[in-house]
């Protein structure tokens, strides 16, 4: 197996950090699945050994929601979720490392005790030293999200393309749990995501995305072998393109 791609950025959400957890009645939910995340650092380590450069943004969807802090005024609580991302990058990095993937974290805002802060050049020149980056605390600002840090970052390191991860296996015409009748597509143009309200992430991101042709991979993380398969160009998810 080959790879496409030469540098891609995976685009994790946070509640993919905790998929497969079941709890019995009374006890605490973890915020993150090992077992799970160890399957998934395994699939990025195969594509880092075939060649493949690779940075990841990580939501804090498992942890803390900035919009959900409703009790909170909204610049402190999205600083809340900046913070939470971090936990969530130290945890992909010590699994990456535990399988001997060198690895980098940088962040939007500066925590220099435990990870760099974000400088474009020095992330792009760990990339080609086949360091795995990640990205945390978004970009640093409040009201924006992490699927449109994640176009951004995508663009500011030359990345082929976004491979966003999420917990449906591709983009429908409509919500595939509430409409039986929703279709599969296997493409779709940004400006169609755009105009029939289509919850890939959010308009902003499709709106960077469509201006900088930077072409977005959507599908399931049910089975983290897809990161291997969307690498090496297989058929699947969807393909949100010009």
């Amino acid at each position: 197996m080959g790879a496409k791609y030469k540098r891609v950025l995976i685009k994790l959400s946070g509640e993919a950090l905790v998929q497969g957890v079941s709890v019995q009645e009374g006890e605490k939910k973890p915020i993150i699945n090992y077992d799970f995340l160890s399957t998934v650092c395994e699939k990025i380590k195969k594509c880092v050994d075939l060649g493949v450069e690779v940075a990841i943004v990580v939501g804090a969807g498992n942890i803390w929601r900035g919009k959900e802090g409703k009790n909170f005024q909204r610049v402190r609580a999205d600083h809340m979720g900046m913070l939470a991302t971090v936990i969530n990058c130290l945890a992909i990095q010590d699994v990456l490392e535990s399988v001997d993937v060198p690895t980098r974290v940088m962040t939007a805002i500066e925590m220099k005790q435990f990870a760099e802060p974000y400088i474009r050049n020095k992330a792009v020149s760990h990339l080609t030293k086949k360091r795995v980056v990640i990205f945390g605390c978004g970009l640093g600002t409040p009201y924006v999200s992490t699927d449109t840090a994640a176009v951004m970052r995508a663009k500011e390191i030359d990345a082929d393309i976004v491979l966003l991860a999420k917990n449906v296996d591709a983009v429908y015409t409509a919500d595939p749990k509430k409409d039986p009748a929703a279709v599969k597509l296997s493409d779709i143009d940004y400006m169609d995501v755009l105009s029939k309200n289509l919850q890939v992430m959010d308009s902003t991101a499709t709106s960077f995305s469509m201006e900088n042709k930077l072409p977005i991979l959507v599908f399931g993380l049910d089975d983290p072998e897809n990161i291997c398969r969307a690498v090496s160009g297989e058929k699947i998810g969807t393909i949100v393109h010009a």
